[in-house]
């Protein structure tokens, strides 16, 4: 299993101490720490050593929604750790920006950045040519972009054709654009799928949303055992799953993550080896997921109605299971 290393460098403890619900770490001069079981959220892992040779600098990060949000976060984190950055978003000044903040972390000749609609196969592998061009195959390849467009069942299909391309086959297109360099180089490398907990419990709402990231689940966990079935691979596919987070231009609320808590989280996961990087927030803890996603699942098991999390007939039953 692969560790991070941690380096006590005169943060005050409280800052490094989770609540109850989200594990716990000691961070006495130099440990390491087993990540399935102590997650170092609001630790600056500028400061710390990643063991897994994927992260390494000088290795390629290539990540696609980048401007905001937990894509930005991960995109100036990667660079802390040293790592050449691939950056692709919608033209913009938020994307101007995080490339002139990852310019100043690793200098602009580490720095690729461009204006990329993911739907659009052709340049998604215009995106990927460049890449290639300037730093060679990835290492890390984080399928992050997202649109929200299309929300309720009977909105215009316009927005639900718009929500999958992106939101699905921006997935798709982005791995078979980049992997098979990645598999052909023969060295450490993951790739890293954004999905949600909405893909797994499906609330009301917003369902080609819904629908979407459940596709994405699907679609990695195939890629996942594809990639573990192919000889000599040292690629593999990890979906992250976050938590409530401040994302976007969002004001932040209390109980809602920030992406760099995401961000690290998934760092922690991914070196861990694991696949489902499902992450808490200050409001729901790793128990109530694991509850939500048990009840989802016996909908079909206990023959219930479906979403009965939220059915008149059920909604008292499921309170009473995840207080349990």
């Amino acid at each position: 299993m692969a560790h991070i290393r941690v380096r006590n460098s005169g943060h005050n403890d409280s800052r490094l101490k989770m609540q109850e619900k989200h594990g716990s770490v000691s961070v006495n001069g130099l440990k390491k720490v087993p990540t399935a079981t102590a997650l170092i959220t609001l630790f600056n892992l500028s400061g710390a050593q990643i063991s897994d040779p994927a992260f390494s600098a000088g290795n390629v990060a290539v990540i696609t929604g980048a401007a905001l949000g937990i894509g930005r976060a991960s995109a100036l984190r990667f660079a802390n750790l040293g790592m050449r950055i691939a950056i692709a978003d919608l033209a913009g000044d938020e994307l101007q920006a995080v490339t002139s903040e990852v310019e100043r972390i690793v200098g602009q000749r580490n720095v690729l950045a461009r204006d990329c609609d993911v739907s659009n196969v052709a340049a998604l592998e215009a995106f990927r040519n460049d890449v290639h061009d300037q730093f060679g195959p990835a290492s890390i390849l984080f399928n992050n972009a997202v649109t929200r467009v299309g929300r309720g069942m009977w909105t215009d299909i316009d927005d639900w054709k718009r929500a999958v391309d992106v939101n699905l086959w921006g997935v798709i297109q982005g791995v078979r654009a980049f992997v098979p360099a990645m598999i052909e180089k023969g060295a450490p490398s993951r790739v890293i799928n954004a999905g949600s907990k909405q893909g797994i419990t499906n609330p009301p709402g917003h369902p080609v949303y819904n629908l979407c990231k459940a596709a994405v689940r699907n679609f990695t966990e195939s890629l996942a055992y594809d990639l573990r079935s192919t000889a000599d691979c040292l690629t593999t596919a990890h979906l992250l799953i976050p938590g409530w987070t401040t994302t976007g231009k969002q004001d932040h609320k209390p109980g809602a993550w920030m992406p760099i808590q995401v961000v690290d989280e998934m760092l922690l996961r991914v070196a861990s080896g694991d696949f489902y990087i499902v992450c808490p927030d200050d409001e729901v803890s790793r128990d109530m997921d694991a509850k939500r996603i048990i009840w989802a699942a016996q909908d079909i098991t206990e023959n219930r109605p479906p979403l009965s999390r939220w059915h008149a007939d059920w909604s008292d039953m499921f309170k009473k299971f995840e207080l349990e």
